[in-house]
Parts: C-alpha cells; structure tokens; sequence
C-alpha cells in the first residue's frame, strides 16, 4: 500500500513538473509565433501553385477549373532551346560565384583578422560589407556608370586615353560573363566575409602561439590552423549555396544587364526566363513549370551534396 500511494505521489510530482515546464516556455512560443506564421503564409501556403505547372491556365475558370495539361508544359519547355540555355547559365554563373565567393571570402577574411587597430579593422569590415546593402538597382547604375557607350567612364576616361576604340558594352556578349560575376564578387563578399571573420575570432589565439614558437610563418599558420579550423563553416556554407545552385540572383542577371536581347545567351538564368515569361508572354503554366523544375533539381542538388558530405566527413554533415 505505501509502496503504490509513493509511486502516485511520484507520478503526481512528475506531472506536475511537466506542467510546470510546459508553461515557462509559452513566453518563447508566443515569441516566435509571428515568425511561424509569416514562414507558413509565404514558404508553405503558396506551394499549392504547383498545380499551375500542369494546367492550361485560364482566368475565367480559375486555377483549379482551368484544364489539366499533365506534362505538356514541361515537354514544351525542354524541347526548346531555351531550358539548355537557362539551365547551362544558372548552374556555370553560381558554380563560379561558390568558388570563387568561398576562397575571395576566406582571403578577405583572414587579411582583416590580421589588422590589429579596431578602428582601421571595423571601418574596413563596414566597407567591405558597404555594397552587399546595396539594392542591385543601384548597382545597375552604377555598372552603366562605367560602361555606357556615350557617357561611361571606361570609354571617355580610360580607352579613349589609352587611344582604344569605344566599345559598346551592352551589344557585346563575350564581356558580360566576367562583368557578371565581377558584379557579384563585390556586392556579395561582405556578407560571407563576415561569417568567415567570425569564426576566425572563435579560433583559440593558442594554436597560433604554439605554432610561432615552432618557426611557422604566418603562411604556414593559415594553411595548417585557420584553414582546418574553418571546414565546418566552409561545409555549412558550401551546402546551402549548392541548394541555391539553381537559383539565380534576378537583380544581378535583369537589372545589370538592363535586359538586353542581345545578351540573352549569356545572361539569362531560370529566374529572368520565368519573369520574362510570365510579363511578356502571360504564360503562366511554362513560367510555374520552369519553376517547378528549378525547385526540384535544387532540392535534389542539396541532397546529393550533404550524401557526399556524410561519405567524406560525417559530423560536418547537416543532416
């Protein structure tokens, strides 16, 4: 009987612990309540759409009285040209931005860790950091600053004084791929700068002491400290851009360019063809088909990257 009556009590007890412990947490779920509200309604709510991608879209009927399509808009979209050259440009342009963005990052990152002034370190971490604030509205201007075949500062300030014909930027496809991505270097490097630099002040300043010690030079010290010690903040980063892979920044490929015809082989992605699409042509069942394909390759892409993380180094996978 005293046996049964204390395993109550303990129950009781236990129950009333849980009850307790329920209720401290409702300040945080009240907290993050908007949050997972906004998530639902824009993430979550709109991927009803889907169906748009196997529909004949017609207004009258609406989404879902319009006209099955099945697969019909996306045979249409990969029996064009169109879905190879998307495609071929959205994969190069973000493959290139990953490279070169990881290492441009991790070699700003370090040299500003080196400067040893707060004052100089900060100002150049906020200029560093300056152009990433931008909108890329702004940074077209700027761009067609430099490059307008009538006013631009490369053709009347510098070609003009080297004896060079003008060239007339906008007409000339072989150039955009490097002002391309140069584009995307300077407004972008600021913000994965800032990660890298924060994991290098986490790093224990003690490896760098031991190793000085030892003769290493600086050289030597990035290679066989800072480096090693960054690979699970290059892997976590490595994986969400290789999920954003078949996602093109649309400011960077519509508004630079200024949507020039003329450049469309070389500067339209997935993301500019599905706006075109859909503004030009109101072609709603091709732009969400294109969409869908975008969705699901990323999806796949993020997958089969974590899988090879899991293979090479286990505890830096994500999942």
């Amino acid at each position: 009987m005293e046996a049964s009556a204390s395993r109550s009590e303990i129950n009781a007890q236990n129950k009333k612990r849980r009850k307790t412990s329920w209720r401290q947490y409702i300040p945080f779920y009240v907290m993050a309540l908007p949050g997972v509200i906004y998530m639902i309604c824009n993430n979550y709510l709109p991927m009803g759409g889907i169906i748009i991608a196997f529909k004949n879209m017609n207004f009258k009927k609406g989404i879902w009285g319009s006209d099955w399509a099945g697969f019909d808009n996306f045979k249409f979209l990969f029996a064009s040209q169109d879905a190879w050259t998307i495609t071929r440009n959205t994969l190069l342009y973000n493959s290139a931005f990953i490279v070169l963005g990881t290492v441009l990052s991790i070699a700003v990152a370090i040299l500003i860790n080196e400067v040893k002034n707060k004052t100089a370190s900060k100002m150049y971490q906020s200029l560093i950091l300056l152009p990433f604030l931008m909108s890329w509205v702004i940074v077209n201007y700027l761009v067609f600053a430099l490059l307008s075949a009538e006013t631009g500062l490369l053709n009347n300030s510098i070609l003009n004084a080297l004896g060079k014909p003008a060239v007339s930027w906008y007409n000339e496809k072989q150039y955009w791929p490097y002002i391309l991505i140069i584009s995307n270097m300077w407004k972008t490097i600021g913000y994965s700068m800032i990660i890298y630099l924060s994991s290098i002040v986490g790093i224990s300043q003690d490896y760098y002491e031991a190793a000085s010690i030892d003769g290493a030079s600086k050289w030597r010290q990035t290679w066989a400290i800072t480096i090693p010690l960054l690979k699970p903040t290059i892997i976590t980063l490595f994986i969400l851009s290789v999920g954003r892979i078949f996602y093109s920044d649309f400011g960077l490929f519509y508004q630079v360019p200024r949507n020039s015809g003329t450049l469309y082989s070389v500067t339209r992605t997935i993301d500019v063809y599905v706006y075109n699409a859909l503004m030009r042509n109101s072609d709603f069942g091709m732009s969400s088909a294109a969409s869908v394909y975008q969705s699901i390759v990323g999806f796949t892409l993020v997958l089969g990257a974590n899988l090879l993380i899991r293979k090479l180094s286990r505890e830096n996978a994500l999942f």
